[in-house]
């Protein structure tokens, strides 16, 4: 949330990331996993995501009494399926939409308590209270705004790719946002305390589970593979060390 763009971070902006034999970072930059988390520890940053996700969320939410009971998570990657954790965490009805008819998505979902969807917005999940969008799909990130219940919330974690133009009905959406007291927000990234939050859920969480969102590990002299789209894959791993 820097106003002026002068901010560095490793592997993103003006830094250089990790994937290298040695590095140094500062301590007080550094959040400690358990370790008995080391094989699903690269789970840690994308759960920070979410983290600052549902707290974003959750803020918006307590501008009045507010009583959320069901979530739709658009997208059963690694984002989605991490933000569906975090909300039957949080005891919510979870509703996780996906195009994926078979692979590890429908099971994962299942086995979090939740319910796995194909299909249109309208037919996953009915005035859901909140919205987790996860893909960047630009149809379907207008057809949540329009799916929402009264005081619901739209937050945007994925990242649409800009050209693409869409026909909208900007009159009714703008109509239905205002008339509804819905809100959108964007969010990305996140700070230690984000982190802090990310371990935290990961270790309330079913290690099996986690360890199956990784469907693939790579080792290092072979990370053009990873970079090759397979149809099972949900989060795929560089490893630098066996």
């Amino acid at each position: 949330m820097c106003r002026n763009g002068r901010y560095t971070e490793r592997g993103i902006k003006e830094l250089d990331g990790f994937g290298s034999d040695r590095y140094r970072v500062e301590p007080e930059f550094a959040v400690r996993l358990d370790p008995g988390m080391e094989r699903v520890g690269v789970l840690l940053e994308p759960a920070s995501v979410l983290a600052k996700a549902w707290e974003q969320v959750q803020r918006i939410g307590s501008r009045a009494y507010w009583t959320p009971e069901r979530v739709l998570v658009t997208g059963a990657g690694p984002i989605g399926l991490l933000a569906a954790l975090l909300g039957v965490q949080r005891g919510l009805e979870v509703h996780v939409l996906d195009r994926a008819t078979g692979g590890p998505k429908p099971g994962l979902v299942a086995d979090l308590g939740a319910t796995y969807h194909t299909g249109p917005v309208a037919d996953a999940c009915r005035d859901p209270d909140v919205v987790i969008e996860c893909t960047g799909a630009g149809q379907l990130v207008f057809d949540v705004m329009t799916a929402l219940a009264p005081d619901g919330i739209v937050c945007l974690t994925g990242l649409s790719a800009a050209g693409r133009i869409l026909s909208v009905d900007a009159g009714a959406l703008n109509r239905e946002l205002v008339l509804e007291n819905n809100v959108i927000v964007g969010t990305v990234n996140a700070n230690r305390r984000h982190y802090e939050a990310g371990a935290k859920a990961l270790g309330e969480a079913d290690p099996g589970w986690l360890e199956r969102l990784i469907t693939r590990r790579v080792p290092v002299e072979r990370f053009p593979e990873a970079l090759e789209r397979r149809p099972d894959d949900v989060k795929v791993v560089i490893e630098f060390s066996a």
